[in-house]
């Protein structure tokens, strides 16, 4: 029997599945964070889209691409795709409006804040 977050449960993913009447219009992914960080990442964005959490990690629904040009920093995991691994997470946020997304911007800011890191985009100053 595997326990949330066990090496059986690392070796699958899911996709996280948006509400029908949130539309994805660029696409989706995820940005996930152990769930010692969710209630202050949480609560320290002006905005949240849909947001998922198992007992393990919680997930940003993010647009495509929202990896290009930045480095997010450990022990963040981004999903293309929205393909998340181990136990399906349930909803626990969300939004106001018909977007499913979180700003990418102010989310990694505020996850490189929380992680100690600083951040990296591509271009700047070398290797990104």
């Amino acid at each position: 029997m595997g326990t949330t977050g066990g090496p059986d449960d690392r070796d699958r993913t899911i996709r996280l599945e948006l509400p029908p009447v949130l539309l994805p219009a660029l696409g989706r992914d995820a940005v996930g964070v152990p769930a010692r960080f969710g209630f202050r990442l949480l609560g320290g964005l002006p905005r949240s889209g849909c947001v998922y959490a198992d007992a393990d990690w919680w997930w940003w629904i993010v647009p495509a691409g929202s990896d290009d040009g930045v480095t997010w920093p450990l022990p963040a995991h981004y999903a293309p795709g929205a393909r998340v691994p181990g136990i399906r997470p349930r909803l626990v946020h969300r939004p106001d409006d018909h977007s499913p997304y979180t700003p990418p911007i102010p989310l990694y800011l505020l996850a490189c804040q929380l992680t100690g890191t600083a951040p990296r985009w591509a271009g700047a100053g070398g290797t990104g």
